[in-house]
């Protein structure tokens, strides 16, 4: 099997793994607060919120642009690994299949609800509730900056 081959094979097993481990918790999440499990500690809590906008609740009521945004990003970092294979590395790869889940999460939510579901809520600073999609949204930017940041470096 060639490398490139390889590479965009385990783009899409990440992915996948990662979108349905999103979906399937998010789903379990939701389920359990709408029946009454609670959770609040002096670090987090889990708070159901529906979101129509997007970080920050900016773009508020703005889901058909929201929708066409996160498919353009979804199209860009598959047709940009895609393209470039051969010279990304597995973390790339790993990192940006973790982004595109999360952007792919909340794609899924804002379509199927027409909001994004959040939960989880920090309680020891003032910051919006958020969900598994945007944990993961912002652990793949983060890595891959710093990825980037590294690869400068040397």
């Amino acid at each position: 099997m060639s490398k490139k081959l390889s590479k965009i094979i385990y783009l899409i097993v990440c992915f996948v793994f990662f979108l349905i481990s999103d979906l399937y918790l998010s789903e379990l999440l939701v389920k359990n607060i709408a029946r009454g499990f609670a959770f609040s500690s002096k670090v987090i809590a889990l708070t159901y919120v529906q979101n129509s906008g997007a970080a920050f609740n900016i773009l508020n009521n703005s889901r058909e642009f929201l929708i066409i945004l996160s498919v353009v990003a979804l199209v860009l970092i598959f047709g940009y690994i895609i393209r470039h294979a051969k010279s990304i590395s597995m973390k790339s790869i790993f990192f940006s299949s973790l982004l595109a889940a999360g952007i792919a999460g909340n794609l899924h939510e804002r379509i199927v609800f027409g909001f994004v579901r959040d939960f989880f809520e920090l309680k020891f600073v003032d910051f919006p509730v958020f969900n598994i999609s945007d944990i993961f949204i912002n652990i793949g930017v983060i890595a891959l900056i710093i990825l980037i940041l590294i690869r400068k470096a040397k």
